[in-house]
């Protein structure tokens, strides 16, 4: 589930993404109130884009993303900055073939991570992320609020798509902002069928390892997702604006 390295070409377009993207994962059943964030590389290697706090995805307008840079300074926008763009900066100074990140925090992660039970390949969605497993990073359930913290998460994440984070929800990588998103979704989805499975008994049947060699998802089908959630999220949102509007 590759596509190849792309960066959006302007600030606006790196702000539009952004939204867009927070409202897809808002939509694709992500949001944790004013918490998680999603980013991307800045075009001229500045630092990086991602919506200020206190923010829900679903609130998420292209005038409310910021551009952070390496050092925290924020250069483009206003309002105040997520402590948590630390896992962003560690990330990205370890992984070049990166440039987009999600940080959510997913209750159905969370739960299948107290469980200590593999990924079992039961849907489409899971067999992204049972061979090879995610690793997941340990040493803190709190915020990773120091760069030391997310230098040792980048180490935790190595070169895997994503990390599980304990209590804490997970960090997803992408090469671009559709795949890195698609994967935080896909994810949510793997999550919750296998919790829905546990909880009605022993699972004893999923995907063989044959099926799993040959399996991926083609970057027109990661499209195609990231195309959905957005339309779907965008048309919501339209919704929404005309039930308010006065009779």
């Amino acid at each position: 589930m590759t596509t190849s390295l792309q960066v959006p070409g302007t600030d606006s377009a790196a702000a539009r993404l952004i939204s867009e993207a927070s409202k897809a994962l808002a939509f694709g059943g992500l949001s944790d109130l004013v918490w998680g964030h999603v980013s991307v590389r800045d075009h001229a290697n500045r630092g990086i884009w991602m919506k200020e706090s206190g923010l829900g995805f679903e609130e998420v307008a292209p005038d409310s993303v910021q551009l952070i840079g390496w050092d925290g300074t924020v250069l483009v926008g206003t309002g105040p900055r997520h402590i948590e763009y630390l896992i962003h900066t560690g990330v990205y100074a370890a992984r070049a073939d990166v440039t987009s990140i999600v940080h959510a925090h997913s209750d159905a992660v969370n739960a299948w991570c107290s469980l200590d039970v593999p990924m079992r390949p039961l849907t489409h969605a899971g067999m992204i992320f049972s061979n090879p497993e995610l690793p997941r990073f340990d040493e803190t359930a709190n915020l990773i609020r120091t760069p030391e913290l997310g230098e040792r998460l980048a180490e935790a994440l190595g070169d895997a798509v994503g990390v599980l984070i304990p209590q804490h929800g997970f960090v997803m990588t992408g090469e671009d902002v559709p795949t890195a998103v698609m994967r935080a979704v896909l994810l949510e989805r793997a999550a919750t069928t296998l919790l829905a499975a546990l909880s009605a008994g022993e699972v004893r049947s999923w995907a063989s390892d044959a099926d799993l060699a040959e399996f991926a998802w083609p970057p027109n089908q990661i499209q195609a997702g990231w195309n959905y959630l957005v339309r779907s999220a965008l048309a919501m949102e339209a919704r929404t604006v005309v039930e308010r509007l006065p009779l």
